[in-house]
């Protein structure tokens, strides 16, 4: 009886000994748990950066110069109506006032420097250029080591039961407790992450410099689109200004024909069918005068508008851009400077590039990456207790079947490269395009001017003439009223040609590029 009752004791002895030392071990577990740490990055599997499809901006709106045939004034002959059409954001700007004072007169050069501060153009792809740097550091950041810290106190009980452990010990009236704790324990640790080696990391990097590359040339492009958007207002401000000027004229003129006719009615030297002639000119001339008062108004509020000035017409402009011959180029040497300084078709290559660099990225899934991980700190029951701990560990990733995951990403890849280097074909035939046609602007409304102004030198001898038979005696007011008609036109066709000629050159100097910088050596600037 005794040695049954020692053996039993032995036994309840070691079972309680087992259960201390289970005990021990689950208190412990949750610091070996803080200590080691949850894994580190850098060991995901990488995945290739997927582009766009086009890499054209998705910046909406354009400027454009356009030339379309319409009848002149005074004869049958169609001649040259230019127009610069802007749309999108290039039609409004953010207000320049606070910044850059405005005196209420308006040079081209300030109006240039206004456009290129403050329209939404140019502003929208400037924060373009921003957003692309930061996604580009964003790809970087995974190259780079990442480094964190983390204090951690931390106060746990374990239920033994949920965790499965049952023990029974051999003690009459003793029974093992199911919950074991509170207990507690602190961690300050600083962890590392590293990448070694991880070429879709690489070259997703690569082709996110190559897109902040062709965002930066992009907002070049803009800015020449500002500088056509501008001065192409300007010039239409002006060429309004000049069809004022001219309506004014006239009106002057057919005031004086008609007090000269009133007085040869009371003298009875003319009819009152002459009277109503004059008269009808002078109404004539005065709605015309009207109309084209209005449609200045409008222009200078849009050209207000592109600039960021307050949208009004109260303002001078104090340049007049008179005709200047085009600087002597071939087509072929400007050609060859719109491929050397076009923004836009440089931009177009370095999307082409970024899309290399992608395909590349989607390749490299199914290399092996390595990546190391490290941690080092101080765990313990309290900051007196606490002792020194590190891990190290180095991961090699090495793909093996992830589903066809890669293979996509790489047809992915190849798509939008397929997508921008048809882009970068079309945008060189688009900027040749765009050479030849200003150039060809250019020759003709050069021609007009020249066939404008011999036509108006004539007119204005036939109207000196008319007077001086309708003075004589020998004639009526008819074919004065229609000599007036014809040099109101022949004013008109003049101010037109002269506008068509100098749209044609701010063309021309777009389509070969850096119009900002050009611009003085196309049109006669002040």
């Amino acid at each position: 009886m005794r040695e049954r009752i020692g053996q039993a004791f032995r036994g309840g002895r070691l079972a309680l000994l087992a259960a201390l030392l289970c005990l021990a071990l689950l208190a412990d577990a949750p610091r070996a748990r803080a200590q080691f740490g949850p894994p580190s990055g850098g060991t995901a599997q990488p995945v290739a950066t997927q582009l766009p499809l086009s890499g054209r901006t998705g910046q909406s709106g354009s400027v454009a110069a356009a030339d379309q045939p319409v009848p002149g004034t005074t004869t049958s002959v169609d001649t040259l109506n230019p127009t610069v059409q802007v749309s999108g954001p290039y039609t409004g700007s953010a207000s320049s006032i606070a910044k850059m004072p405005f005196s209420g007169k308006l040079s081209l050069r300030e109006a240039l420097a206004r456009g290129l501060a403050y329209n939404l153009g140019a502003v929208g792809l400037s924060q373009t250029v921003r957003q692309a740097e930061g996604q580009s550091r964003v790809a970087r950041s995974m190259l780079l080591p990442n480094l964190s810290g983390d204090v951690a106190e931390t106060f746990e009980t374990e239920n033994l039961a949920a965790l499965g452990i049952r023990i029974n010990v051999p003690i009459p009236g003793f029974s093992f407790p199911t919950l074991v704790g509170p207990f507690n324990y602190m961690d300050v640790r600083a962890r590392l992450s590293q990448t070694v080696a991880n070429m879709t990391d690489v070259n997703n990097y690569r082709a996110s410099k190559e897109t902040e590359r062709a965002d930066q040339l992009s907002a070049d492009d803009a800015r020449d689109l500002v500088v056509l958007a501008v001065s192409g207002a300007y010039l239409e401000v002006i060429a309004a200004e000049a069809r004022v000027q001219s309506a004014q004229a006239q009106l002057q003129t057919a005031n004086a024909v008609f007090g000269q006719t009133q007085q040869q009615f009371q003298f009875g030297k003319v009819a009152q069918i002459d009277l109503n002639r004059s008269q009808v000119e002078v109404l004539t001339e005065q709605q015309r005068l009207l109309s084209l008062q209005n449609d200045l108004a409008k222009q200078k509020i849009n050209l207000a508008r592109l600039t960021g000035l307050p949208p009004s017409d109260q303002y001078e402009l104090t340049d007049d851009i008179p005709y200047s011959p085009a600087p002597p180029i071939t087509v072929d040497d400007a050609l060859k400077q719109a491929y050397d300084n076009r923004p836009d078709l440089k931009a177009a290559q370095a999307q082409v590039r970024a899309a290399e660099l992608a395909k590349s990225a989607a390749r490299d899934e199914r290399l092996p990456s390595l990546a190391v991980n490290a941690d080092y700190g101080a765990i313990g029951t309290n900051p007196g207790e606490a002792r020194a701990t590190y891990t190290v560990s180095g991961t090699l990733n090495v793909p093996i079947w992830q589903g066809g995951r890669a293979g996509g990403d790489v047809e992915e890849a190849d798509a939008a490269l397929e997508q921008r280097r048809a882009e970068l074909e079309d945008e060189r035939s688009q900027i040749e395009s765009q050479v030849r046609e200003a150039y060809l602007d250019v020759e003709a409304a050069a021609s007009q001017v020249e066939l404008a102004d011999k036509n108006r030198q004539v007119i204005a001898e036939t109207l000196g003439e008319t007077r001086l038979r309708l003075n004589a005696g020998v004639s009526d007011n008819v074919a004065l009223v229609q000599s007036q008609e014809s040099m109101a036109g022949a004013d008109l066709d003049y101010i037109d040609s002269v506008f068509a000629h100098n749209v044609a050159k701010l063309s021309l100097a777009r389509a070969i590029g850096g119009a900002a910088e050009s611009l003085p050596q196309f049109l006669k600037m002040q």
